[in-house]
């Protein structure tokens, strides 16, 4: 019975929509980290002037790129085109999602450095929520709501992200923990039991420790679930569901800045379509709690904000 429930799951993360089906130079970013080398080296090509692309040749690509027309052909054909041709369709319908990392070029010398910020972000935002089914976005949902108990398995830049959705669902109500330390988030993936939900984040998807959490969930027919920046990642082999965050980064220095904004928006996503269910229970636990953090502001006002302080 649980191991349909896990295949059931599973069935929905796959039916995200493959390269064919989103923007492609989205896709291309996503799987780049879990691609190898040779193919790796085709995608960064394409994405490092994906015009250019448009008006090459095979025999172009392979001088530009490097890589043997072979590679190119079967690198064409692993994502699921049937030739070159194909493949360049795409990138042309994919040009207006490219991420602004990827076209630092003279229409952008002018804009300021807050502005080419901004505008990853919402480029990342856009991209994000391209690269998430409504299907799996509600699934997701449904399987949080129905879990006896969530735990939250992240380190690094990712671990703010699992503290912050973790406080967020206990104001649901739900319980939710994480823990900072990486030991001690292995010891709670041993004692995880069946009607518990795994929940990893993951930039790379390759983190070992986030990885092996998910593992040992998976071993005890526990439900997981990630987040990752990274699809065909580790991380996607242990989890029944997968949302993606964008891959796209700011190119100067390749910090995962807007990695956590997308992150953030999604586990919104879900925090919201869970507290729309629970409309009534939650406005008054929400009073309660804001009554209770009044308290701890430095300076009271007469009338007390709707919204919580923090």
């Amino acid at each position: 019975m649980e191991g349909s429930k896990h295949r059931e799951l599973k069935a929905v993360s796959a039916g995200t929509p493959t390269a064919l089906q989103r923007p492609f130079l989205v896709y291309l970013e996503a799987i780049l980290p879990s691609l190898s080398p040779i193919e790796r080296q085709i995608g960064e090509y394409i994405l490092e002037d994906p015009e250019r692309v448009l008006s090459s040749t095979v025999g172009d690509m392979h001088l530009g790129s490097g890589a043997r027309i072979g590679s190119i052909v079967g690198f064409c054909r692993r994502l699921g085109f049937r030739g070159f041709t194909n493949l360049k369709i795409s990138v042309a319908r994919g040009l207006p999602q490219i991420p602004m990392g990827y076209r630092e070029g003279h229409e952008h010398a002018l804009l300021s450095v807050a502005d080419k910020v901004f505008q990853c972000h919402i480029q990342s935002l856009r991209d994000a929520r391209l690269l998430n089914s409504e299907r799996t976005l509600q699934k997701v949902s449904e399987v949080l709501e129905g879990s006896r108990r969530i735990e939250f398995f992240s380190i690094g830049m990712s671990y703010p992200i699992a503290y912050a959705a973790c406080g967020k669902l206990r104001l649901l109500g739900m319980s939710a923990a994480t823990q900072s330390d990486s030991h001690l988030q292995v010891i709670a993936a041993t004692q995880l039991q069946r009607g518990d939900v795994a929940f990893g984040i993951s930039f790379s998807g390759r983190t070992r420790e986030t990885v092996q959490c998910l593992q040992i969930a998976r071993e005890s027919k526990v439900a997981t679930v990630s987040v990752t920046n990274c699809m065909m990642s580790p991380i996607t082999e242990y989890s029944d569901l997968v949302l993606y965050a964008t891959p796209s980064e700011i190119q100067y220095f390749r910090a995962p800045l807007a990695s956590r904004i997308t992150q953030l928006a999604i586990l919104d996503t879900l925090f919201v379509l869970m507290a729309r269910k629970r409309r009534d229970q939650i406005v008054s636990r929400l009073q309660r709690v804001q009554e209770m953090l009044a308290g701890h502001s430095l300076v009271k006002s007469q009338s007390q904000p709707k919204e919580l302080t923090n």
